[in-house]
């Protein structure tokens, strides 16, 4: 057996593992690599590796930087099954509708060609089958997947690949992206069951998060401070998860009577379509903490939301000059309607941006999350006056902690852990934390590395 690394190692994003066997060949995840711009010289690269070649495809979860390439690959000749949850089905279909327009969009203006077109989305989503957590499937002769939930999106899994190959058996552990703790609409993250091989990430391997109890206090305390100065509150908004965790925050902050009712925009397409799709997949999720159902039944809608699915809508956010909360996405603000409002705000004292989630390195997000006095939007400059504000304890990863009470799973450890999904530092520290605490001797992979297993 052999498993090598094409994605996720030596950056964050771009998630993309092949695992062969004497029977066939297995992908895991096929993600786009996610910085500045989508239509990066990276996502044009060739995969290195043969798409019709590949037998089979597993995914872990919709995220854009998980199921990204999907069409490309479909397109460049893989013809097998794609396997993925339920909901992950739903999501991923809406993600790539998406990423169609934002690569067109961004094509124009950077110049690249975008990676596939609008008829390559449902070409690849005809070879899925949707697979229910806990429910073994033969997806090559000799090799068995199961899903199960890792409690960082809807429909999120780590995967077990069980291998039958030249008489030897041998378990392999994918972990996607583990979740955090104590979601409030999301069941916790299931329990690792024992294996061989871990494949794990690490983008949170060297941290700590806040307590996810802090999340609504501060969330309250900043849009309060914001709102009291007459400015505007800007959350730039991951579509899937973090913005449906944000709206049941401020459901909950309304009802409990601990922030003024004051207009609330979501102007994300994207977000307002996940945002139905968690309403109708309601069975994968958890509401039992914090707080019960809202008075409506609805843990995502409130009197003072309005939702911007159009162009035009959106536009109309610029004549309400009141005070006001406005998600938008992108969440790395590296292009969407975001760019709109902070091109508005930043530079306005008495306003105010929220990151609520990772920023990758180089993006714009990172950038003004690391403090800088100015930044370059659509071309013009502007000086960053606005108040800027992270709350981790909104993150949908799991932290150090987390990770390491993943890796430990019921105590038998893996005989071999690869450190993937997390920039080189942080692994690094990861590993030594391991080494330390656990006695594992993790790897970490380099781009297009081979391990002989």
């Amino acid at each position: 057996m052999r498993l090598t690394f094409y994605g996720a190692v030596e950056s964050v994003t771009g998630s993309c593992f092949l695992l062969e066997t004497a029977q066939g060949k297995l992908l895991i995840d096929c993600g786009m690599h996610q910085g500045e711009r989508m239509c990066s010289t990276k996502n044009l690269e060739a995969f290195g590796f043969t798409p019709n070649a590949v037998d089979a495809v597993v995914v872990t979860h919709a995220h854009f930087d998980h199921t990204g390439r999907l069409p490309d690959v479909v397109k460049q000749g893989f013809a097998g099954k794609i396997f993925m949850t339920p909901p992950t089905k739903a999501l991923t279909q809406l993600v790539l509708e998406d990423s169609v327009r934002v690569m067109a969009e961004n094509a124009r203006k950077c110049g690249d060609p975008v990676v596939y077109e609008k008829e390559d989305v449902p070409a690849m989503l005809e070879r899925v089958v949707a697979v229910p957590y806990h429910h073994p499937t033969v997806v090559l002769p000799g090799v068995t997947v199961e899903f199960f939930n890792a409690g960082h999106i809807l429909g999120s899994s780590f995967i077990r690949v069980s291998v039958k190959d030249a008489g030897e058996q041998k378990t392999f552990i994918f972990s996607g992206d583990i979740g955090n703790d104590d979601v409030p609409i999301l069941p916790d993250t299931e329990a690792r069951p024992d294996a061989d091989v871990l494949i794990c990430e690490s983008t949170y391997g060297a941290k700590d998060h806040d307590p996810v109890a802090v999340r609504e206090p501060m969330l309250a305390d900043f849009v309060k401070k914001v709102i009291g100065r007459n400015g505007t509150v800007i959350i730039p908004a991951f579509s899937v998860e973090r913005t449906q965790e944000v709206l049941f925050a401020l459901d909950q902050l309304f009802q409990r009577g601990e922030i003024t009712v004051v207009p609330i925009y979501l102007d994300s397409p994207l977000a307002i379509r996940a945002t139905e799709l968690y309403r109708f997949f309601h069975d994968y999720l958890s509401f039992t903490h914090p707080a019960a159902p809202g008075k409506d039944d609805d843990w995502f809608r409130f009197p003072s939301l309005t939702e911007t699915l159009s162009t035009d809508a959106s536009k109309v956010i610029n004549d309400d000059v009141r005070p006001k909360v406005i998600i938008a996405g992108n969440g790395m603000m590296t292009g969407g309607r975001v760019l709109h409002h902070l091109a508005r705000y930043i530079s306005d004292e008495k306003s105010g941006v929220l990151i609520i989630g990772y920023q990758a390195d180089h993006t714009l997000g990172r950038k003004i999350q690391n403090g800088v006095t100015e930044v370059n939007i659509y071309g013009e400059k502007h000086t960053v006056r606005a108040e800027v504000l992270t709350i981790d304890a909104f993150s949908a990863h799991g932290d150090q902690k987390k990770l390491t009470t993943f890796v430990r799973g019921s105590g038998v450890l893996p005989k071999r852990v690869f450190l993937v999904h997390g920039e080189g530092g942080i692994k690094e520290a990861f590993a030594e934390h391991l080494r330390t605490e656990l006695g594992i001797a993790a790897e970490i992979p380099r781009v297009t590395q081979t391990y002989e297993l």
